[in-house]
């Protein structure tokens, strides 16, 4: 995440293998996607792509639903072209779309009223390591909203959130330790593509919907990779 773009400018020549929920080519990471080059190498979440189609995913499950409120936070690499994309999906839809900010702790709670002033009825929460730390807040604050939550990484639905839409986390974790042991043999990292994740998976939580009074289609339950009952 946000911590990549340090270490590159810090490190020169020490191998480096990152995990990067944004593009490495735009940021400065890599050279190319087939050729890094330098000292870098690793894994993209690719997660601009996959904001249009949460939104689509939120609809499919809540046809109810007519205002969305993005909560993200600004420091985390490439939020404004997941924002551009959400935007995107829901001009398509025809929804309706309000955004709350969260750099730190202390933001969270007026990010909280903003949501609560836009009349959202549905929130997408943008995946970093902000919004996995305190997952729990904002899993708590849908909850006594009683709308429907969904984010990127199947963890946040584990916790309680309703749906998670996203890369298999768990499958690019072992690619970055082939990498390391590669690495370890005497490859360079230059030579190693940066790899992108290829299974998506989508995640239900059934008894976080049904705690707000909403049921999930059938046929989305049927796609799911994993619902949790």
């Amino acid at each position: 995440g946000a911590v990549v773009p340090v270490v590159r400018r810090a490190i020169d020549s020490t191998p480096v293998v990152f995990g990067y929920s944004g593009d490495p080519v735009e940021a400065g990471l890599v050279n190319s996607f087939s050729r890094p080059g330098g000292n870098f190498t690793g894994a993209t979440y690719m997660s601009y792509e996959l904001n249009a189609k949460r939104i689509e995913l939120l609809r499919e499950a809540f046809p109810h639903v007519t205002r969305v409120a993005i909560l993200s936070n600004p420091l985390h690499p490439g939020e404004q072209r997941e924002l551009e994309e959400s935007e995107q999906g829901a001009k398509r839809l025809g929804l309706g779309l309000s955004y709350a900010h969260m750099r730190s702790a202390a933001e969270i709670e007026p990010a909280f009223e903003r949501i609560r002033l836009a009349g959202a009825e549905a929130m997408i929460v943008l995946p970093d390591g902000l919004v996995m730390q305190h997952r729990r807040r904002i899993i708590e604050f849908a909850t006594s909203q009683r709308i429907p939550v969904i984010s990127g990484w199947s963890e946040f639905a584990k916790w309680g959130g309703t749906m998670t839409y996203g890369p298999n986390l768990k499958a690019s974790f072992r690619q970055l330790g082939a990498y390391v042991d590669k690495i370890l043999k005497g490859a360079k990292p230059g030579e190693l593509p940066v790899e992108q994740p290829t299974k998506f998976e989508l995640v239900v939580n059934l008894k976080a919907a049904k705690a707000i009074g909403l049921t999930v289609p059938p046929m989305l339950l049927g796609r799911a990779d994993e619902v949790i009952e």
